[in-house]
């Protein structure tokens, strides 16, 4: 997990977070659809599975059946949300907020 600020786009932190990574596909929502995170996953020897913008030119294909997968994602992210220490951010410093982001992200996996 990083934390960015609330205003950047998360595809700016894409390269940061494949960072170290083997995998064979690459999945991620359509705020992830540039050329750079393209690169970076094609450079892993992986398959991206990210749906192309509706304004690019090239409307390029991508695995639907295992896109959708990624609601496992969104499931995680709502079930992060109902602790309302992370919803609100009481958390002064960025460190706690990231701290508390992660205890509880442990708190659902041992679920």
């Amino acid at each position: 997990m990083l934390l960015t600020a609330g205003n950047r786009n998360d595809v700016t932190q894409a390269a940061a977070l494949l960072e170290g990574w083997e995998t064979t596909r690459g999945l991620a929502d359509k705020g992830y659809d540039s050329d750079a995170v393209l690169e970076t996953v094609a450079s892993m020897n992986a398959e991206a599975v990210i749906p192309p913008n509706a304004n690019r030119v090239v409307q390029c294909e991508y695995d639907r059946q295992f896109y959708r997968e990624r609601h496992l994602i969104e499931c995680f992210f709502n079930k992060l949300k109902q602790f309302r220490r992370v919803f609100s951010r009481f958390d002064q410093t960025a460190r706690n907020y990231l701290a508390f982001v992660q205890f509880a992200s442990l708190m659902l996996w041992l679920r």
